[in-house]
């Protein structure tokens, strides 16, 4: 197997079989790619387990800055059928990323990265990458490492946006613990909505859902909501009020 570098040439010219509404719409690579900036990355498999824990989400977060940074698309191609990619986008809830179905894996051929995972039955399938593309011609590439397995190094989005602007701000990782009909849970829930900050919600009772146990280990309390950003404990909603008042103000300053 021996994967090259296709920078400073112009992406394959193919037809992609899409689902929309109900029905078959052919997209080309002209559609896609003519006259714009589109960062593309691809991978093995749709469903699989990297790429729905990792390279789809980051991706997926990552996509305001990458679009405020002069990008317009984010497209990920795997060779899989338009049903299949369908419903993984739906399951990922990945609405900023544009999931392109290579199921021939003639995208893939041309790009010198359809291979053979006939060990783990899946067939011709594709290497992992990702490349930046302008105007319909590939500026960067990152290909992960030609070693068995599936490495997952250098075509993550992080890196692509490392790449296409160093000092890009990325968006903080929080999460507020809360329980329903709690009111300082939603009094946190609406500053942090107002303010446009985006959070993971993890929710305590219930089938399922963890417990105060659980919250008291993590945070050393016994009460919602309490809120961890970058990993650092900030606290209740009083705290939350705080802490986005302090970076309200540097916004502004």
């Amino acid at each position: 197997m021996m994967l090259e570098s296709r920078e400073g040439k112009r992406v394959p010219n193919v037809t992609f079989k899409t689902r929309r509404n109900n029905d078959w719409a052919d997209v080309n690579s002209d559609d896609i790619f003519t006259g714009r900036n589109v960062v593309v990355f691809s991978l093995p498999g749709a469903f699989t387990p990297t790429c729905s824990s990792t390279h789809v989400p980051r991706f997926n977060e990552l996509a305001d800055v990458l679009r405020a940074n002069g990008i317009d698309e984010i497209v990920c191609v795997s060779v899989n059928d338009a049903f299949v990619m369908n419903e993984w986008q739906k399951d990922q809830n990945a609405a900023n990323i544009t999931f392109l179905p290579d199921g021939n894996g003639e995208f893939t051929d041309a790009m010198g990265m359809l291979v053979d995972k006939n060990d783990l039955g899946f067939g011709k399938r594709s290497w992992r990458y990702s490349m930046l593309v302008r105007d319909g011609v590939i500026e960067k590439m990152f290909v992960e490492p030609q070693v068995p397995g599936d490495p997952f190094e250098v075509s993550d989005a992080d890196t692509m946006l490392e790449y296409i602007n160093p000092q890009a701000v990325r968006p903080d990782d929080i999460v507020l613990f809360t329980k329903p009909d709690c009111p300082y849970c939603a009094r946190a829930k609406g500053m942090l909505g107002e303010y446009g900050y985006v959070y993971e919600e993890v929710s305590i009772g219930g089938a399922g859902k963890v417990s105060v146990r659980s919250v008291r280990a993590a945070t050393g309390r016994d009460t919602v909501p309490q809120m961890f950003v970058n990993g650092e404990l900030v606290g209740d909603s009083d705290a939350i009020a705080a802490w986005i008042g302090a970076r309200e103000q540097r916004k502004a300053a």
